[in-house]
C-alpha cells in the first residue's frame, strides 16, 4: 500500500485546554458502534453520565451538546472521558480529529483539517512542507479508475509547484491553477494532456478576466448552512478586504493536496479546483487585519464549510451554476 502524508503531519499535537476553539464546541460528535457499546456498558457514575449524554440524531448516535458544548467537556477545557479513562476510551472521531485519512484501497493519503486551530497554525506556518510517500504493509484492491488516479497523482505536483513559485503573485498563481485544472480535466475526460505553459496560461487568464463579484460571493455563503454566530457575523460584516497575504498560498496548497485526488470518484477535477480557489478568495475577502484574524477567518471557514458535507456539495455544484463562480468573475477577482 502506498501511504502519502505531508511532512508536518506527525508533528501535530492537540493543545487541549489551551485551544481557542475547542472541537468540543458546537459540534455534536458522532459515536461509533464499538465505542457506544463500551459507553453503555461502563459501570459507575461516569457510565451513568455517558449514557445520559448519548442521544440519537438522523439515525446516528451522538454526544449531546449542553450550552453549545459536548456534555463531557469540563470547565477547564478538558474532556472528562480522556481525563478519567485515557485517550483509548474516546470515540473514533475524537481520537482521530483533526487527522484525515483518504483511503482508496491500495493508496492512502493522510492529512490534517484546517478547522482545528492548532492544525491551521502548523499548516499556515510551514512554507517548506513537502509530501512523504512510502510503501507500507496492508491495503486492498484498488476501488478506483487506475488510469484516472495515475493522471491525478502525476499532475498534482504541477499544481503545487505553480502555487509555490515566488515568481507569481498569489492571484496570478491561482489564475494559472484554474487553467491548469481545465487542462487536466480535459485529459481526465479522455482527451490528450496538452503541454502546459504557465506564462501563456497567465496571459490567457488576463484576456479572459471579467468583472469580479465579491458581493455575490458573500451572498452565496450566507445562503449555506451556518453553524456558528461568529461565522454569520463575519459574513454579514466582513470589514475591509485584505491584500493577498502569504498564508493564502499555503491554504491553496493544502486544498490541492486534500481535494485533488478525490476527483477519481466522479471525474470532477475542475469543480474541486474552483473549490480551492474560492476558499482562497474568501480568505482574502474576510481575512483583513492581523495574522491572528487571518488565521481565525481561515479556520472558521474550514469549520463551517469543509466539515459540512452538504456545504461542500453545494460549493461543487455552484462551480458551474453560480454567477460569482463563473470563470471570468473568478479571474477578475484574482487579477484585478
Amino acid at each position: 500500500m502506498r501511504l502519502t502524508k505531508p511532512s508536518y503531519f506527525d508533528g501535530f499535537r492537540c493543545v487541549a485546554s489551551a485551544c481557542p476553539d475547542s472541537c468540543c464546541h458546537q459540534w455534536a460528535v458522532q459515536v461509533d458502534e464499538q465505542t457506544e457499546e463500551f459507553y453503555r456498558d461502563l459501570p459507575g457514575e461516569l457510565g451513568d453520565r455517558l449514557r445520559e449524554a448519548l442521544t440519537e440524531e438522523d439515525g446516528d448516535t451522538i454526544l449531546r451538546l449542553e450550552d453549545g458544548r459536548c456534555a463531557m467537556w469540563r470547565q477547564d477545557g478538558l474532556c472528562e472521558i480522556q481525563a478519567r479513562l485515557g485517550e483509548q476510551a474516546l470515540c473514533r472521531v475524537c481520537r482521530e480529529f483533526p487527522r484525515i485519512r483518504q483511503d482508496y484501497g491500495d493508496v492512502v493519503e493522510l492529512g490534517l483539517e484546517m478547522s482545528c486551530p492548532e492544525a491551521a497554525r502548523i499548516m499556515l506556518s510551514t512554507p517548506d512542507w513537502h509530501l512523504e510517500t512510502a510503501e507500507v504493509p496492508g491495503g486492498d484492491e484498488p476501488d478506483y479508475d487506475v488510469d484516472a488516479m495515475a493522471l491525478l497523482r502525476s499532475t498534482r505536483p504541477g499544481c503545487l509547484e505553480i502555487l509555490a513559485d515566488p515568481g507569481y503573485s498569489i492571484g496570478e498563481a491561482l489564475a494559472i491553477l484554474l487553467l491548469y485544472g481545465y487542462a487536466v480535466q480535459e485529459a481526465l475526460d479522455g482527451g490528450e494532456m496538452a503541454a502546459f505553459d504557465p506564462r501563456e496560461a497567465l496571459e490567457t487568464a488576463r484576456r479572459l478576466a471579467g468583472e469580479a463579484n465579491p458581493e455575490g460571493l458573500l451572498a452565496f455563503f450566507r445562503g449555506l448552512e451556518i453553524l456558528t454566530e461568529d461565522w454569520r457575523r463575519l459574513l454579514d460584516e466582513p470589514g475591509r478586504e485584505d491584500e493577498w497575504f502569504g498564508e493564502i498560498r499555503l491554504l491553496a496548497q493544502y486544498g490541492v493536496y486534500r481535494y485533488y485526488a478525490q476527483a477519481v470518484s466522479d471525474y470532477d477535477l475542475a469543480g474541486r479546483i474552483k473549490l480551492v480557489i474560492v476558499s482562497c478568495m474568501m480568505a482574502k475577502r474576510l481575512g483583513g487585519g492581523t495574522r491572528e484574524t487571518r488565521l481565525r477567518a481561515i479556520q472558521l471557514y474550514s469549520k463551517e464549510i469543509e466539515n459540512d458535507a452538504g456545504n461542500v456539495d453545494s460549493l461543487l455544484d455552484a462551480a458551474y451554476q453560480e454567477p460569482a463562480f463563473a470563470d471570468r468573475a473568478i479571474l477578475g477577482f484574482l487579477l484585478k
